[in-house]
């Protein structure tokens, strides 16, 4: 005679039930968090190695270039060394003449072992190479270093922007943040604007108009943001503000991670004018006041020109009270060949940046909201929050049925609007919740 099946335990009963009810949002995050921490120690491993193998070339150079100082031993002690070396190691790559000679002259451009191993060491030898081939002036070749380390450039990236003058384009735009910034985000601000940018991957020829660049720039946005540097997250081009019942459009908004403030770009396709700064500052009053956030800094303009008068800057730039810079730009006919096969693909881009549409999308449903607040006659004070909005129109009946999923998506929306990461899958989960709630939002403001 069978038994019948044994009942499940409580204990088990209890982890069955637990593993069903697995949140999916708590999930996805610990799965991000784990790949996050995996990626990272394959990261450090792969360091490792290479500054030691750094560290094995800069003291080969060392030794090298000691014994010839010592010995006089002339230039062809190197070709007999690789013979040499090559019969007792050969199953190790990298001990060529040739080789032997970079590592000689990395020895030389580098004589303090401590910078070799807080800077160049981090370096793959591939970039090495290039900077004692491009770079003779020490300063500038410890600053291209130090960048290729803090933007993650690749040898052919590297090689664009010693190219283009990026040391000397650097910080060289014409502005008026010391006076309008506090002293820490003025320095940051300023280094981080170049002049002139070099948008060589458009092929516009003399007779473009400015919607014609605004076009080709948003076409190559990788190629932009490469350019603009680390930190710029797309938010919007021909950006619409209603002010004073009347519509205007910026050409291009950025929200700026690392200064956590806005960044306003205007086009001009002729050399800077006067009004130009009085459209700006239009421009950046409006920003602080309709999308600017309690955290946020100042918004910053940037006015982009075909060439710029220092004089006449300086006198436009001088009683204002915003912040902005000015800077030319310069075009090239095509991308140069290096770039072409480095660029990130669109998917690559999406997931290199995955906090733009999280904060455009923030800002667009904060818009909305007032404006559902605004048509319903609920009083909004400018500093209430996304949260305490929705809360309000909870309270009145007013909100959208899946208000429940957009109140558990606004933290990850609120960190990635602030320069805080936030793991892939969960930006993308706040898109697809907010894209979700923006709709019924629009909806009932449609409605009424």
């Amino acid at each position: 005679m069978s038994r019948p099946p044994a009942k499940p335990t409580p204990r088990r009963a209890k982890a069955a039930k637990t593993a069903a009810e697995i949140d999916a949002q708590s999930y996805s995050a610990f799965v991000g968090d784990l790949k996050q921490k995996i990626a990272e120690a394959r990261y450090r491993a792969s360091l490792s190695v290479n500054r030691e193998l750094i560290l094995l070339y800069w003291g080969i150079g060392r030794d090298i270039l000691a014994r010839q100082g010592r010995e006089g031993w002339g230039a062809k002690v190197i070709d007999r060394l690789a013979e040499d070396l090559r019969r007792a190691f050969p199953e190790m790559t990298g001990l060529s003449a040739r080789n032997l000679k970079y590592m000689r002259a990395l020895a030389d451009a580098w004589p303090d072992s401590e910078f070799v191993q807080r800077v160049i060491a981090q370096l793959p030898w591939g970039h090495n190479v290039s900077l004692l081939d491009s770079v003779k002036a020490t300063e500038e070749r410890a600053w291209y270093a130090r960048q290729a380390i803090e933007h993650g450039w690749s040898r052919p990236v590297l090689v664009h922007q010693i190219e283009s003058d990026l040391f000397a384009r650097q910080g060289s735009a014409l502005t008026n943040f010391s006076r309008t910034l506090p002293a820490q985000q003025s320095e940051l601000a300023q280094q981080l604007l170049k002049d002139p940018y070099t948008f060589d991957f458009l092929a516009l020829g003399p007779d473009m108009l400015e919607r014609d660049l605004e076009r080709g720039l948003i076409e190559h946005l990788r190629s932009l943001i490469l350019e603009l540097g680390k930190g710029f997250a797309f938010v919007g081009s021909q950006y619409h503000l209603e002010i004073g019942g009347q519509d205007y459009y910026l050409d291009l908004l950025f929200y700026h991670l690392r200064l956590r403030c806005f960044v306003v770009i205007e086009l001009k396709i002729e050399d800077f004018k006067p009004e130009f700064a009085g459209k700006m500052n239009f421009y950046l009053s409006a920003v602080d006041d309709q999308l600017r956030h309690r955290d946020d800094q100042p918004t910053i303009g940037i006015i982009l020109c075909k060439g710029r008068n220092e004089v006449i800057v300086e006198y436009a730039l001088r009683d204002s009270s915003k912040p902005m810079g000015v800077a030319q730009y310069r075009l090239s006919p095509a991308l140069p060949p290096q770039l072409q096969h480095e660029l990130p693909t669109v998917e690559e881009f999406a997931r290199e940046f995955p906090l733009m549409s999280v904060v455009k999308l923030r800002i667009e449903i904060e818009r909305a909201l007032r404006n559902l607040a605004a048509a319903r006659g609920v009083v909004v004070n400018r500093p209430v929050g996304i949260m305490n909005m929705l809360r309000d129109l909870q309270r009145q009946g007013l909100a959208p049925a899946s208000t429940e999923q957009m109140l558990g998506s606004l933290r990850a929306m609120n960190e990635a609007s602030h320069g805080v990461d936030v793991d892939t899958d969960v930006a993308k989960r706040a898109v697809e919740v907010g894209t979700i709630f923006l709709a019924e939002l629009r909806a009932i403001d449609t409605d009424d």
